[in-house]
Parts: C-alpha cells; sequence; structure tokens
C-alpha cells in the first residue's frame, strides 16, 4: 500500500513539474496571419491587435516569418507599424530579413517549409496600454510568393 501510494505522489509531482515547465508566461501576444502562398499583395497589410498588458515594463516585439521553397528571393523587406493606445503613438520600424546567404542557402529551420524569427523592437507599455499592428512589405514587385504565415510575438523583457 505504501508503495503505490509513493509511485502515486512520485507521478503527481512529475506531472505538475512537466505542466510548470511547459508554461512560458512571459509571452504576452504570439499570433499568425496567413498570407496567399501564390501571392502576397503589396498593399494587403496585415493586422494584429495586441489586447491591453497587465504590467507596466519592457516588452520585446518579434516577427515570426514561414516561407515555402517557391519564395525567390534571398531577403525581405518589411514595414511594421504599432499604435501604441491610448494615446495614439505610431512607431514605425523597417525590418530587412536575410532568409538566404550569398549561396543560396536557405537560413531558416525546416525541409519544405522555412520558419524565421526577427526582433523588430523592445517597446516600453504601461499597464493597460494595448498594441495595434500592422505589417506590409515593401519590396519593388507588387506581388510576392512564396510566403505563407506573418506573426507577431510579444515577450515580458
Amino acid at each position: 500500500m505504501k508503495r503505490s501510494l509513493n509511485l502515486y505522489l512520485l507521478l503527481a509531482v512529475a506531472l505538475v513539474a512537466v505542466a510548470l515547465s511547459s508554461c512560458d508566461s512571459d509571452v504576452i501576444y504570439d499570433k499568425y496571419n496567413h498570407t496567399p502562398l501564390v501571392g502576397w499583395e503589396k498593399n494587403d497589410t496585415l493586422s494584429f491587435d495586441v489586447p491591453p498588458v497587465k504590467d507596466a515594463g519592457r516588452y520585446r516585439l518579434e516577427l515570426g516569418l514561414r516561407t515555402s521553397t517557391s519564395f525567390p528571393f534571398t531577403a525581405l523587406s518589411l514595414v511594421v507599424e504599432h499604435t501604441v493606445e491610448p494615446g495614439h503613438m505610431l512607431y514605425t520600424d523597417t525590418v530587412n530579413c536575410r532568409l538566404a546567404d550569398e549561396k543560396g542557402n536557405v537560413l531558416g529551420n525546416g525541409v519544405s517549409c522555412f520558419q524565421y524569427n526577427f526582433i523588430v523592437s523592445d517597446i516600453s507599455l504601461n499597464k493597460g496600454d494595448s498594441l495595434h499592428i500592422c505589417v506590409r512589405h515593401i519590396m519593388k514587385r507588387e506581388i510576392m510568393p512564396g510566403i505563407s504565415d506573418v506573426g507577431l510575438k510579444l515577450t515580458r523583457r
């Protein structure tokens, strides 16, 4: 009986440890928007709305990008505009995403689809601030094929 109780206790402790280690409490927001794989048009802006933060502090804004093998370039230039509410403070960042090296070797993780992450900026937010974020490409080509998803992640620093 005592051995069975110890086994259950050990199992419960292990389950709690796994549950606590799998949580990432510093991530405030993490969402991807899909783009048409045949082509993301230059005038198609992707929008993200981050709900009000619970605590004031420094936050890191990161851009996630997923591409396929049909992406024709080694880099992608994006504009990320974020508006802090209340206050209507608009900030604009240009993110130059290097996706392949000089020889054309893909720098992302994956086999036929590739995942990339890029730091946009570190921002200070007050308790109750929210963000409206818009992302668009600024490449010379009007339609950019091979981009499947664009995402944003906000993490407390």
